[in-house]
């Protein structure tokens, strides 16, 4: 996080209309970058600053402490569990997706340390989804995330893991695709606008690319783009997001080497008939977070 743009956000806004500081761990949009230790420690001084609390978005919280053991002067003696109890010291909270880093097919959670406002949210959940013991999840779901945010801060897993995406990185560099550099720990990002230049913004480069990667060898990639970043105009002219980037997602402990190297053969078949993709138009979008269920068809 620019940690001089946040602190003027929040001179601008006021300290009393803003809730939370929040920090994502890894970036997502940003290529799935690790947020160092050092940010971390000066977004807390920020936060402490304006008495703000600091809350992660925890979903790839293994990843980034992997990547801050392999890239951050002072950590490499440090195993990841040290790095991630550091890590959470700084909070107040979090956030997580378990479909991520918990290893899991379904769930997630609310964390902080504040136990009077934990309390109020156990109550509010107990109104939408059950008693925190029994309802939401079933039990063997609440085990399984137990049991995965133990299993993920194994370093030989991450390293197996990280080295995945990286080969994956690697590999479409060579062959003069462009990627978000360096490789993240879950996921490579394509630049869309500069893989297919033949494609006008408004006519979402990144969504068309998905589309037929899918088509052309069931490989299933999502858009962070113009569908999820664009807007309107007041003459409902699309206003292109600043990047569009097709990600691609590894799933965890799923994927084999050839699985890589065949997600690679699909793209040497791409990059021969790449002028020939054609770009689209939303025939469908709701008011808000369209790019969840948007429908769209190819342009002529």
């Amino acid at each position: 996080m620019n940690v001089e743009k946040l602190d003027k956000f929040i001179e601008e806004r006021g300290a009393e209309n803003i809730p939370i500081c929040m920090l994502t761990l890894t970036n997502n949009s940003g290529g799935g970058q690790p947020v160092s230790m050092a940010n971390i420690r000066a977004v807390r001084k920020v936060c402490d600053k304006y008495k703000l609390p600091l809350i992660f978005d925890a979903c790839r919280f293994a990843e980034n402490a992997f990547f801050i053991k392999r890239r951050e002067d002072g950590f490499a003696d440090k195993s990841v569990k040290e790095i991630v109890q550091e890590m959470f010291s700084y909070a107040d909270g979090c956030t997580m997706s378990a479909k991520k880093d918990a290893i899991v097919n379904i769930g997630g959670f609310l964390a902080m340390n504040n136990q009077e406002l934990a309390q109020k949210m156990r109550t509010m959940l107990i109104l939408t989804e059950g008693f925190p013991t029994y309802g939401g999840l079933a039990g063997r779901d609440l085990e399984a995330i137990a049991q995965g945010l133990l299993e993920v801060i194994d370093e030989d897993y991450l390293l197996y893991r990280t080295r995945s995406t990286a080969y994956l990185g690697e590999r479409l560099i060579e062959m003069g695709i462009p990627i978000v550099r360096p490789p993240g720990g879950h996921a490579i990002f394509i630049d869309a606008r500069a893989f297919l230049p033949n494609i006008p913004l408004e006519q979402f480069p990144a969504w068309a690319l998905c589309n037929e990667l899918y088509l052309a060898g069931g490989i299933r990639g999502v858009e962070i783009g113009s569908v999820m970043f664009g807007k309107k105009d007041e003459n409902g002219k699309e206003i292109p997001g600043p990047l569009d980037l097709l990600r691609l997602a590894i799933p965890r402990r799923v994927y084999t080497q050839s699985h890589i190297d065949y997600v690679i053969e699909v793209f040497e078949n791409l990059k021969t008939r790449k002028d020939e993709i054609k770009g689209l138009k939303i025939i469908y979008e709701a008011p808000v977070l369209r790019h969840f269920t948007a429908r769209l068809e190819p342009l002529d």
